[in-house]
């Protein structure tokens, strides 16, 4: 059962951080969280894979301007476990995007859009969400 939350309009600023919380599914594939101006325009999309072809479990960051994703970032130690209750923290940290995962760890991701205002969150995927909090 895959799910999808969109919200426009939003307004985070540098500093702002985005909670979710819920539960991955026991047969998910992939679950998605992008920050941005629209679908289009992502300063952070956040994709943590379960069955990778190159990497199997595998966090994969990536930016997409104007339609077209950059490079990905791959981090290979995915904490993150099919089945798991998980609490995940976005924070837009002006030059950077720091996402803090459950177990502690801490991915970076580079604001390579230099965006200063989201306006566009989407949670997507294989995940059952619970609770999203903008604070």
């Amino acid at each position: 059962m895959s799910m999808e939350l969109e919200l426009k309009n939003v307004y985070l600023r540098v500093g702002d951080k985005v909670k979710v919380k819920g539960e991955i599914l026991h047969d998910a594939a992939r679950f998605q969280i992008d920050l941005g101006r629209d679908a289009d325009d992502l300063a952070l999309h956040f994709n943590p894979r379960f069955h990778d072809d190159a990497d199997g479990a595998v966090l994969v960051c990536n930016s997409k301007t104007g339609g077209c994703w950059g490079d990905e970032k791959r981090e290979i130690h995915n904490p993150l476990e099919r089945g798991s209750d998980v609490k995940i923290v976005l924070k837009l940290a002006g030059d950077v995007f720091e996402v803090e995962l459950p177990d502690g760890q801490e991915v970076q991701f580079p604001n390579r859009t230099d965006m200063d205002v989201i306006s566009y969150v989407r949670v997507t995927g294989d995940f059952k969400l619970m609770s999203f909090k903008i604070c």
